[in-house]
């Protein structure tokens, strides 16, 4: 097959795992192989984790980790010759997550002895550009967040467009045995290589979906586990790589609920994944055939996402056990977040406008947000309290100053004093810096490369990236 021609095989994907570094059992690798893939692609982050990881340059995965992954990973590429397709290096994708990554790949390759021609794609962008294409009417926000305006682009700290199959196709032309990518749809870095060979659009993208966290949506139920994706003229097939799982009919179509907010649609980069009329069919006990797929084009934008971290934290947990407390717990919570903002200013002199303050209850409401159905009462109740203000300083003296009131406050006053559950000691703990997401945008681009820096390393390169 090349890159010019429509795909007149079936073109098989291994996808090895849902994030690189998670862990890789070794003997999946044999099984993956003897299915002869073309390829090998997987993405490596997410926004799953928060702000932090795009903020600081750092991944949530330790080194030693994506190491062991990716040394069997390149062992792999090499055993069969095939590209080996990287997307959302290093966690977030931005340029210090891409160069984390693409320093262990050339040390790998250093240490045995592979010389390995490596495209690095590079997708953060300046705050100048981001302002120029916002004052071309070119920018739109995504909700709940509104209409971007310059401030909001100059707190963020690093800023990465979302990119879509092309610029790995443009690695691929290049001959690319490995590709580490910048901030990639997880369903795009996926499909790229079928769709480079010219597989059709629908199936490319549905199968991109659906093996985007590698075998969670087979009985494996984990993306420590790969899948094989064949994809042809018609349709793709799915199936896991450990012979001990299987692919079902319900996995297979209800992996698009994940994380999606529309079950029959997906919008991605340059288009919108339809797959209301797909058929879902049980061809063995472990395989499963999907047609009707759709693709429909549209106007090409990149998802924006810019991360800010200009405030500071401190925390205070305790658990309780208080029956008069578990009886009333809205009640509690109401008072306490009242009498602790009321502390606050008293010792800072600061209106409440200059800090903030929340209080989550684990064991009540503090995952949902929401209040339980009447009469439910829990068994005991985990409380965190939240102290955000604009240096560490201001949000450790806070914490300091309700420390007393947050571990031994009664339901109401005249009750005799409680003293709940300290986990730790100090009772406040500093966080330090906190990241936030303040840009969740889309711009629209003339040309899907327009936002891409692709550099390739050579054996030379590689060598010197290595060494340094």
């Amino acid at each position: 097959m090349n890159a010019t021609t429509p795909a007149r095989e079936p073109v098989r994907i291994y996808v090895p795992q849902g994030s690189l570094g998670v862990g890789l059992f070794p003997e999946e690798i044999d099984h993956a192989l003897s299915h002869r893939p073309h390829a090998i692609a997987l993405d490596a982050g997410s926004t799953d984790a928060g702000a932090a990881y795009l903020a600081t340059g750092m991944s949530k995965n330790d080194r030693s980790s994506v190491k062991k992954d990716l040394t069997l990973l390149m062992g792999a590429q090499r055993t069969a010759g095939i590209p080996l397709l990287i997307g959302t290096s290093g966690q977030a994708g931005g340029d210090l997550n891409v160069d984390w990554t693409r320093d262990i790949v050339t040390e790998i390759a250093r240490e045995q002895g592979y010389t390995p021609k490596i495209a690095v794609l590079y997708s953060e962008q300046v705050p100048e550009l981001i302002k120029r294409k916002l004052a071309e009417g070119r920018i739109a926000a995504l909700p709940p967040l509104g209409d971007l305006d310059e401030a909001t682009i100059d707190e963020c700290l690093h800023i990465v467009a979302l990119m879509g199959p092309e610029p790995y196709f443009a690695a691929l032309e290049a001959g690319a045995d490995i590709v580490i990518g910048g901030r990639t749809s997880d369903p795009a870095v996926i499909g790229a290589f079928a769709l480079w060979k010219g597989a059709p659009a629908g199936p490319s993208w549905h199968a991109g979906k659906i093996a985007e966290c590698g075998g969670q949506a087979t009985t494996a139920h984990t993306g420590q586990r790969g899948v094989i994706l064949s994809i042809d003229a018609g349709g793709f097939e799915v199936e896991p790589v450990d012979p001990r799982f299987r692919a079902t009919t319900e996995g297979i179509a209800e992996h698009l609920l994940y994380e999606n907010k529309n079950p029959w649609r997906l919008t991605e980069p340059g288009g919108e994944l339809d797959v209301t009329d797909c058929a879902y069919i049980q061809l063995t006990e472990s395989r499963v055939r999907v047609t009707g797929s759709k693709w429909i084009p549209r106007p090409y934008t990149l998802k924006l996402e810019g991360a800010s971290g200009g405030l500071f934290q401190s925390i205070m947990i305790v658990g309780i056990a208080d029956p008069d407390v578990l009886a009333e717990p809205i009640a509690f919570h109401d008072m306490m977040l009242k009498n602790l903002t009321a502390r606050a200013i008293s010792a800072t002199g600061l209106s409440s406008d200059d800090f903030h303050i929340s209080l989550r209850m684990y064991g009540y409401n503090g995952v949902s947000g929401m209040e339980p159905p009447p009469g439910s009462v829990p068994l005991e109740i985990g409380m965190m309290c939240v102290i955000t203000a604009q240096t560490q300083e201001l949000a450790s003296h806070i914490a300091k100053a309700c420390n007393p009131y947050f571990f031994h406050m009664p339901l109401r006053l005249g009750m005799e004093l409680p003293s709940y559950g300290w986990p730790f000691t100090p009772g406040d703990i500093d966080r330090g810096r906190v990241f936030q997401f303040v840009l969740n945008h889309v711009v629209s681009v003339d040309d899907p490369l327009e936002l891409v820096r692709i550099h390739l390393l050579d054996d030379a390169k590689v060598k010197v990236a290595a060494d340094a």
